[in-house]
């Protein structure tokens, strides 16, 4: 490839730029030329541009050409693009071909590539590199672990990096990183650039020296809402957008079909009869703070954990001028002991009584360390009726299993570590038929299930692809990014209000075969979010696609 370039440009200084076409017969297969559009012209003087290897822009012909892909590429190269494709169509691909071409025409410039977390990171570099032919002497990945002094030797002398935001925030600051030599910035996962994310951060410093870079975000879903798609644009700095969704035409040929299926399940006489005394327990709780004016009264089915937090942040600015401090300190404990007992309503009504079990166990037993909400718990009688109930239903059954090849795969979501731990429980005494692996990400310390590093988070998507596992039950650390292989089952255990979540998880199905989709919806409440969730992301798609003069682009 190299030295076809070489061969090219060789030709190009002594031909007239304009004979030059695409059936030149230096082009070997696994090249193939453009014209840029602006052959023959001369250019302005952007600093370390090479005017010799600007006549061409190249395009890889190793892999099988797709229309589209060939397409938006281009278009990255001449504006700052935000690219929304579902997920496995090669939005990587195409960030490999801009860097090669920006690789090129600036000799001297340095390319950068974020993802939000480290294993995306190395997936990344992986595949960049299978694509385009940048010697790996010039790639780096820089992360937090390696130190700030050996990093910024890398900037000085290697060209192409790989690295989180939070690395690349740290070094502008420091000012190791050289602002002014960056000539091409890849985002990737792009939906996350809002409010003060370090991708923000990265951008204003970085535009805050110099505008002679070209930026390409990614994203298999622009935002949840026309507000939030248009924060991505202002922040990034985009001009020009290239979506493509499921049905649009060009992209069909080579994505699966996936069929949904939605099964709505009701509570059940059972589930409703725990579902009415867990509710007076709540009410015990919650009656002393509306007593003491700090929190509306509300209906305790309609109510939601945000409005609990919100109303303690609101008596946290301004506490009631009657409410002393001592006192103060035992709202404190209410509030927070009717987040947790709330976030157990929403685990019953969403998960069954085991998961409740489990999460309240953890208070009982003093893994959580919530003494006071433990001691408040055990001089409730009816709260205690109901907690020995559960124990006496939930002793831990024993589980065996034996590999054995099986090509069907699945992958299960749910948001909460419990209830992730409890459907593997389940699963694991159909082993060896089903072999179950669970996947979580980093924990916070000290509370709960223990989380998994970003090590492990890697040795588990490993062992999963090659290790005779066929099922994998995540929670949403395994929505984003992490190339899980192909699956072909996916059951959602909740809904998502979000539907950028929503959207990440069926990308994990479909990429080489067809997958089916089964999301799993508790009657009432949860039903109606995830309706709420699909209208919202068509008409995001809608707005996007129907009426781009609605969003403010950058020049």
């Amino acid at each position: 490839m190299v030295i076809a370039v070489y061969e090219a440009e060789k030709s190009l200084q002594l031909d007239n730029a304009n004979s030059f076409q695409h059936d030149n017969p230096v082009a070997t297969e696994s090249t193939s030329f453009s014209d840029s559009p602006s052959s023959g012209q001369t250019y302005p003087d952007f600093p370390g541009f090479d005017s010799s290897s600007a006549k061409v822009w190249i395009y890889p012909t190793n892999y099988p050409i797709r229309g589209y892909q060939m397409k938006i590429s281009e278009a990255a190269l001449f504006q700052n693009t935000l690219v929304c494709l579902p997920t496995g169509l090669g939005k990587t691909f195409i960030a490999s071909v801009v860097m090669y071409n920006f690789y090129r025409w600036y000799p001297a410039g340095k390319i950068v590539f974020m993802a939000p977390t480290k294993p995306l990171v190395a997936q990344q570099i992986e595949a960049c590199y299978k694509v385009m032919g940048i010697p790996q002497a010039h790639m780096a990945e820089l992360t937090g672990s390696t130190a700030a002094k050996q990093r910024q030797e890398v900037w000085k002398t290697k060209r192409v990096f790989f690295l989180t935001p939070q690395v690349m925030v740290n070094d502008l600051s420091r000012e190791t990183c050289p602002a002014k030599q960056i000539k091409c910035v890849v985002i990737d996962e792009a939906h996350k650039a809002l409010g003060n994310h370090a991708y923000c951060q990265v951008i204003k410093q970085l535009s805050s020296q110099t505008l002679q870079f070209r930026i390409l975000a990614l994203s298999a879903t622009p935002g949840g809402d026309a507000k939030s798609v248009q924060s991505v644009i202002s922040n990034l700095l985009i001009s020009h957008i290239e979506l493509r969704s499921d049905e649009s035409p060009d992209i069909q040929a080579h994505s699966h079909q996936r069929s949904v299926d939605k099964v709505v399940v009701p509570l059940g006489e059972a589930l409703t009869a725990h579902q009415a005394r867990y509710l007076q327990v709540l009410e015990k709780f919650m009656s002393r703070l509306v007593q003491n004016r700090v929190m509306g009264h509300k209906d305790l089915r309609t109510l939601s954990k945000y409005q609990l937090i919100l109303a303690r942040d609101q008596f946290r600015k301004n506490p009631p001028p009657n409410i002393k401090s001592p006192q103060q300190g035992m709202l404190e404990g209410d509030f927070a002991l009717c987040i947790s007992l709330y976030h157990g309503y929403e685990l019953l009504m969403q998960m069954g009584l085991r998961s409740l079990f489990f999460y309240i166990q953890g208070i009982m037993d003093g893994s959580r360390e919530m003494s006071r909400a433990r001691n408040e718990l055990q001089r409730t009688p009816i709260f205690m009726d109901l907690y020995r109930e559960m124990e006496a239903m939930f002793v831990k059954p024993s589980a065996g299993s034996g590999p054995q090849e099986v090509s069907t795969r699945v992958m299960i979501f749910s948001s909460f570590r419990e209830s992730v731990q409890e459907i593997a429980a389940m699963l694991n005494r159909h082993a060896p038929l089903i072999r179950v692996m669970t996947f979580m990400g980093q924990a916070s310390a000290g509370k709960g299930v223990k989380g998994f590093t970003q090590k492990e988070q890697l040795e588990v998507v490993h062992r999963f692809r090659h290790g005779g596992f066929n099922t994998l039950v995540s929670t949403c650390v395994g929505e984003e990014g992490l190339d899980i292989g192909e699956v072909d089952l996916i059951v959602c255990f909740d809904a998502q209000k979000n539907p950028i979540r929503l959207v990440q998880r069926m990308g994990r199905t479909g990429r080489k075969r067809q997958g089916r989709i089964v999301v799993i919806l508790a009657e009432g409440r949860e039903e109606r979010t995830y309706n709420q969730s699909q209208s919202n992301k068509r008409s995001v798609y809608k707005s996007i696609i129907g009426n781009k003069s609605r969003f403010h682009m950058f020049p």
